[in-house]
């Protein structure tokens, strides 16, 4: 089972992986909390992990764009 989290403090980029990852029927969790992201540090938003992986913006379209 692939466990996926979209790290988002509700960016025009963030917008567009939550919208590609609907437009895919993925599902995931969405994480809003920028203390729990400070601690992961993650600085630049949005940050998509799946199964643990981190990955950028444009990572992360390849990704869903693969599924």
């Amino acid at each position: 089972m692939i466990t996926i989290k979209l790290y988002t403090i509700g960016c025009p980029k963030c917008d567009v992986l939550k919208e590609k990852l609907d437009a895919k029927s993925l599902r995931y969790e969405t994480i809003t909390d920028q203390e729990i992201m400070r601690v992961k540090g993650y600085d630049l938003m949005p940050v998509l992990e799946v199964n643990g992986e981190s990955m950028d913006f444009s990572k992360a379209m390849r990704w869903i764009n693969e599924q």
